[in-house]
C-alpha cells in the first residue's frame, strides 16, 4: 500500500510542475482537455479490444494523468481537488453497495444491478435513463438504455420474443424499401440495429466488441488483398477479390 501511495504522490508533484513550468500544460482549461480525453478514452479501448496488456497499461497511465490533470485545475479554481474526487466516489460506492457496507442481502448479480438504479432514483435522478450519457457511440448507448429499463421491469421475457421482434423489424424495413421513403427507411432501419441489439443482450454477446471484432477482421483479410494484389485493386474483377479474401480466411484457420 506504501508504494502505491508513494506512486501517486509522485504524479501529484509531476503535475503541479508541469502546471507551474510546462507551456503547454500551463494553457490548459477543463474544455480544451475534452476532446483529448475522449481520443485517450478510444485509445485505451481499442487496446482492451486487442488484448494487448501493455498497451493497456500505458492507456490507462494516459487516463489516471488526465483525471489528475482535470482534478489540478479544479483545485486552482477553488471547485474541487484530487481529494474532494475521491471522498465523494468513496462516499458513493458505500452508499450504492449496501450488501457490502449495510445489512441489505442479495441472491446475485442482477440484484445487485436492480438496487443500483433504485439508489440512483432516490439520489435524485430523474429517470432511469438519466445515467446514459448523450455523447456515448450509438451503439453502446442502445445497450445501456436497454439495460437499465430492463431493470425496473421493461423487459422481453425470453429471447425468442425479441428475435420475432427483430424479424418484425426488418420486414418493416423491407416494406419501407418498396414504398421508396426515405425517412420511413432511416427509421425502420435504426428500429432493425435496436433490435438486435436488444437480441445481443439476451445471448450474452457485447453488441460494441463483436462488431470491433468484425471490424479488425475485415480489415486483416482486406490487406491481405491489398498485399498480394498484382495490380491496382480497381483493375481487378470481384472474383479475382474473393478469391484472395477466401485465401485470407483459410490463412486464418490455419494459425488459430
Amino acid at each position: 500500500m506504501e508504494e502505491k501511495k508513494e506512486a501517486f504522490a509522485r504524479l501529484l508533484k509531476i503535475m503541479d510542475d508541469l502546471r507551474e513550468k510546462c507551456p503547454w500544460d500551463k494553457k490548459q482549461t477543463i474544455e480544451s482537455l475534452r476532446n483529448l480525453t475522449i481520443e485517450e478514452t478510444y485509445e485505451l479501448a481499442d487496446a482492451i479490444a486487442k488484448k494487448d496488456r501493455s498497451g493497456l497499461e500505458e492507456e490507462l497511465g494516459d487516463i489516471l494523468l488526465h483525471i489528475v490533470f482535470y482534478c489540478k485545475i479544479g483545485e486552482e479554481e477553488g471547485s474541487f481537488d484530487v481529494t474532494s474526487v475521491i471522498d465523494r466516489l468513496n462516499a458513493k460506492l458505500i452508499h450504492r453497495h449496501p450488501h457490502i457496507y449495510g445489512d441489505v442481502v442479495v441472491q446475485d448479480e442482477e440484484e445487485v444491478k436492480r438496487n443500483w438504479e433504485k439508489l440512483k432514483l432516490k439520489e435524485g435522478k430523474k429517470s432511469v435513463l438519466a445515467g446514459v450519457p448523450s455523447g456515448l457511440p450509438a451503439l453502446i448507448k442502445a445497450q445501456r438504455i436497454q439495460e437499465k429499463s430492463a431493470k425496473v421491469g421493461f423487459e422481453w421475457e425470453n429471447k425468442t420474443q425479441v428475435w420475432n421482434k427483430v424479424e418484425e423489424e426488418l420486414a418493416e424495413l423491407k416494406d419501407a424499401e418498396k414504398n421508396g421513403k426515405t425517412e420511413e427507411i432511416f427509421e425502420e432501419f435504426g428500429d432493425v440495429l435496436f433490435s438486435l441489439v436488444n437480441y445481443a443482450r439476451f445471448i450474452d454477446v457485447d453488441p460494441e466488441t463483436a462488431l470491433e471484432a468484425i471490424n479488425q477482421k475485415f480489415i486483416r483479410r482486406f490487406s491481405y488483398i491489398e498485399e498480394r494484389a498484382t495490380r491496382p485493386l480497381d483493375e481487378m474483377g470481384l472474383d479475382e477479390m474473393d478469391k484472395l479474401w477466401n485465401e485470407a480466411k483459410s490463412t486464418e484457420k490455419h494459425s488459430s
